[in-house]
């Protein structure tokens, strides 16, 4: 079984006749006129594979662009959760000994 469609679509054929006919030569054979619509077909063909290709792996870059920021944006929120934890850390120490501090002196 092929991995790619082979079949040429049926837009396809229409522009390429279209274009063999407006490049025909006077003197030109249907026959020739037909090879060449077969050879602009086979060209369209193969440009819509690459462009096909080229999609696919610009999807695959972004999808790991988008990934790998999405990873670095976990990292920078845990770093700042982090960061902030060691900073407010030390304000209910504070009240705690203030507290006693002042139970200590009322109560004496």
């Amino acid at each position: 079984m092929a991995k790619y469609k082979t079949d040429i679509s049926k837009e396809t054929i229409k522009q390429a006749e279209k274009m063999a006919k407006a490049t025909q030569r006077p003197g030109q054979t249907k026959e020739q006129t037909k090879l060449i619509a077969q050879g602009i077909q086979n060209g369209i063909d193969q440009y819509k594979k690459q462009y096909k290709i080229r999609a696919r792996e610009l999807n695959k870059k972004i999808k790991n662009i988008n990934k790998n920021s999405f990873q670095l944006d976990d990292e920078k929120i845990h770093n700042n959760e982090s960061k902030q934890f060691t900073k407010n850390q030390w304000i209910p120490w504070c009240l705690l000994v203030i507290s006693w501090v002042w139970f200590l002196i009322d109560y004496s």
